[in-house]
């Protein structure tokens, strides 16, 4: 990936780990008992997406949670509400919005791959990145975004 990949065609793009050539799954992962979003965000970032060898935690620019989906049960599907059938939910998975530094160097696990995508790509694109990625566009509609020139 080029390191001015965005800028180059000026179109913002989504980070996405790639597993074994397959799936795609956005970074991030299980709280820790008492753990708060932000906080088990920031650590699963740093450990998937570690910008510093020696293994210290960056401290990312985490913003607002964009949208939420439940899995309740056994089922394999997630939602995005909370079935009225569900006593408790199995699973509540959150997608924040993180804001990523001007330049940043990613040194990613290596059973995985880093790619930018562009959100043009991703929009309704089920079949490949699967309801939750491919809605990610409609998620930020509602933000204004900037591709400054400087």
């Amino acid at each position: 990936m080029s390191s001015n990949q965005v800028e180059l065609f000026k179109h913002p793009h989504l980070l996405l780990l790639q597993v074994r050539n397959s799936f795609f799954k956005l970074p991030g992962g299980r709280l820790r008992p008492g753990e708060s979003d932000i906080d088990g965000l920031n650590r699963k970032l740093s450990r998937k997406l570690s910008a510093s060898e020696d293994g210290t935690e960056t401290e990312w620019q985490v913003g607002e949670c964009l949208g939420m989906w439940w899995r309740h049960d056994f089922e394999t599907l997630m939602y995005p509400y909370l079935p009225s059938n569900a006593k408790k939910p199995k699973e509540c998975t959150k997608l924040f919005l993180v804001r990523l530094p001007e330049s940043q160097k990613f040194i990613v696990p290596k059973n995985l791959k880093l790619l930018a995508v562009p959100l043009r790509q991703v929009h309704e694109n089920h079949k490949t990145y699967g309801p939750i990625i491919s809605g990610v566009p409609q998620l930020l509609s509602k933000f204004t975004i900037n591709i400054v020139d400087i």
